[in-house]
């Protein structure tokens, strides 16, 4: 499936981040010379790829998910990445205290996380089958599409452009040690935050795409509706634990969203994204 507006937002937004970069590039440049920059990004990267990938699996005590006592989950999955193109993802499961999942890993190396309390309510018949298959595909396609790479990304420019911001104002600064320390590190904050905005759009985007490509592979859009109108409801309940932090941007359900948390959210409000499934049905 061709999904030509993901492609437009993301040439926007990806030209506007290697802008961003290119300024920073062009900064450190005639200083440590333009290998050493290019050096540098990648090694940034590929540290925070492999750190990231790490913490998260470890941040909910994952473990592998059992084929021969969870054989159907493996049997769907299978299914849906021969559908995909995809190779198959490892399947884990993990303590997240509310019924979620989410994706890490790219196209080749993909690996799937699922919450015990997710399978918990399969096993109770509190969700069923066709809805756990939904969500799986939903993480799928976020592997196929590389939504974790692009993320990644996005958040290590942002995070290349924070520090330099930082650096830069304690250079100028210098004079006044205490007061420029903490000018430098709001400024670099604010800075990240504003240029995350733009990767946040495309990550709200893209949870929609997600979901499309998951209805599309499944063929039952009103299964995944079923399964977020749960989630929902169990994960917005007054005493659901909070989404962990580290890996929430990651999830298939991110948390409540207040006011501000709407603008600087990686998801869609799930309202919307029920909408859209029931509509793809009808």
């Amino acid at each position: 499936m061709a999904h030509r507006g993901l492609q437009a937002r993301m040439v926007v937004a990806m030209s506007i981040l290697f802008g961003f970069y290119v300024l920073v590039a062009a900064l450190f440049a005639p200083v440590v010379g333009i290998p050493v920059v290019i050096a540098g990004s990648v090694l940034f990267v590929g540290v925070q790829y492999v750190v990231g990938k790490k913490l998260a699996l470890r941040s909910v005590d994952a473990t592998d998910l059992d084929p021969d006592v969870h054989p159907e989950i493996h049997d769907r999955v299978e299914t849906l990445a021969e559908s995909m193109e995809i190779d198959k993802p490892r399947l884990m499961a993990g303590r997240m205290g509310v019924p979620n999942a989410f994706a890490i890993g790219r196209k080749g190396a993909g690996t799937v996380v699922v919450s015990d309390s997710m399978l918990r309510m399969v096993k109770e018949g509190h969700m069923s089958m066709d809805e756990l298959e939904g969500v799986l595909a939903h993480e799928l396609a976020h592997i196929k599409n590389r939504d974790v790479i692009v993320m990644l990304l996005g958040q290590s420019v942002a995070s290349i452009i924070g520090l330099t911001v930082f650096f830069v104002v304690q250079l100028v600064t210098d004079d006044i040690p205490i007061v420029g320390f903490i000018v430098a590190y709001l400024l670099s904050i604010v800075t990240q935050m504003l240029v995350m905005v733009f990767v946040l759009a495309i990550s709200r985007y893209r949870e929609y795409v997600a979901d499309e490509e998951a209805a599309e592979h499944t063929g039952n859009p009103d299964a995944l509706a079923r399964a977020l109108a749960v989630i929902q409801e169990v994960g917005t309940h007054e005493e659901a634990p909070e989404v962990d932090g580290a890996t929430a941007s990651m999830c298939i359900f991110g948390g409540e969203r207040g006011l501000l948390a709407a603008v600087f959210s990686t998801h869609p409000p799930t309202e919307k994204r029920i909408n859209r499934l029931t509509e793809m049905a009808d």
